[in-house]
């Protein structure tokens, strides 16, 4: 869990600096492309193809949807604004997801559920800061990748138990490459051999940091391991600050700290059991 929280933020800087030469559209669909190569060769070489057929496609797709206006979104926040800050937007998944659970789950958020979701809310002002000066167009973005992420978290709970974790995964590649494949056309620029590269590199990393993930809720409970997705900050501000020069200041440090302390709390809800 480790090692795939701490590689995911190389395939957002890649994805940040592919965005400064290339639309957010095509390097979406790049990352699912060669996410989809990849990915669908495991697979194939480790199980039957009559495994990959997914159970609920109705849903699956609804999920796959979520999940791509996550990564369009995220990706268009990544190149406006550093990816710490861009993180600290998608961290809100969880958040969201905890708040419309009642509506549409039927779960009951209780005490300590309500006082995360207002401690991430206060934590987003921190960092967005608007009317002070500081505020970007693209927070907006980085906000619709935490409400789509919460969505996909909230329809994968749905699906919880119906297949493989590796499976569902693959069939959003499939849906994400298709839909993006009908669309890319019309903002395509040409790559170069070094952008392609790049591109593959970009595709693989998050290849192999899901895979990571993936096998590690394999072998552990998801309380246990839920706290060490907070590395990927740690991980996000390193990259932005030696390879974009950017480092969050007291403030964005402050708002950072209340997401990921309203996270946790929600974690030790889910792992006692008590509202």
């Amino acid at each position: 869990m480790a090692a795939g929280v701490a590689i995911l933020p190389l395939m957002d800087g890649l994805a940040k600096h592919l965005s400064q030469v290339y639309p957010v559209l095509q390097v979406t669909w790049a990352r699912y492309l060669f996410h989809f190569l990849l990915l669908g060769g495991l697979l194939l070489w480790r199980l039957p193809v009559r495994a990959l057929i997914p159970k609920h496609p109705g849903l699956q797709m609804v999920r796959s949807a979520f999940l791509l206006a996550t990564t369009l979104c995220y990706f268009g926040a990544i190149a406006y604004l550093p990816l710490a800050n861009a993180l600290a937007m998608a961290f809100l998944g969880p958040l969201v997801s905890t708040a419309l659970a009642p509506f549409l789950l039927g779960e009951r958020a209780g005490t300590r559920g309500w006082l995360a979701v207002a401690l991430g809310f206060a934590g987003t002002l921190v960092v967005i800061r608007p009317g002070f000066g500081h505020f970007h167009w693209a927070y907006l973005l980085g906000l619709g990748a935490g409400v789509s992420y919460g969505l996909y978290q909230l329809t994968t709970r749905r699906l919880s138990g119906s297949g493989r974790p590796s499976v569902t995964l693959f069939y959003t590649a499939v849906f994400g490459l298709a839909v993006l494949s009908l669309v890319v056309p019309w903002v395509w620029r040409s790559p170069d051999p070094g952008g392609w590269g790049l591109m593959l590199v970009m595709g693989a990393v998050g290849a192999l940091a899901h895979f990571l993930i993936i096998r590690a809720f394999e072998h552990a409970p998801a309380p246990l391991l839920a706290p060490v997705s907070y590395m990927e900050m740690v991980s996000a501000v390193t990259i932005g600050w030696l390879v974009f020069g950017d480092f969050p200041d007291a403030w964005t440090w402050l708002g950072i700290a209340l997401i990921v302390s309203s996270g946790l709390l929600l974690i030790l809800r889910s792992g006692s059991g008590k509202a």
